[in-house]
């Protein structure tokens, strides 16, 4: 099975916390991903960071580790799952949704600690490898 990592995974592993580095040397970087939004946030995480330069250095080099799957296949999982949620009431973060609709259009498990908003999607398989 593949697994789509959420940015907090990707964080985490980073700081070394919860086995991940470990946990991701066994199951092989060959099996993991990560969306263009998680590109996104930890670009962005760089430039509001203390460090941009050094820290930039850092998550370019995790970028360049994970293979990375594009949106643009999931807009349409992306579309119906807002609407349906807006109109349940339950409202998930557009870029959260477009992580887990990216994971739901590639069949892959979604690895996050963030388990609250992407449960609410349908079809979803998630796993939180920090407990």
């Amino acid at each position: 099975m593949d697994y789509l990592l959420d940015t907090n995974i990707c964080i985490y592993f980073l700081k070394g916390r919860y086995g991940l580095v470990e946990k991701i040397e066994k199951i092989g970087f060959e099996n993991l991903f990560i969306s263009e939004i998680t590109v996104a946030e930890l670009k962005y995480g760089v430039e509001k960071s203390a460090n941009p330069e050094k820290n930039r250095l850092v998550i370019n080099d995790l970028i360049d580790n994970f293979k990375q799957l594009p949106i643009y296949g999931a807009l349409d999982i992306y579309a119906k799952e807002k609407a349906r949620l807006k109109k349940e009431g339950s409202i998930v973060d557009d870029l959260d949704l477009f992580i887990g609709a990216t994971a739901i259009k590639n069949n892959m498990i979604l690895v996050t600690n963030n388990e609250k908003h992407f449960v609410r999607l349908q079809n979803i398989k998630v796993e939180n490898w920090t407990e």
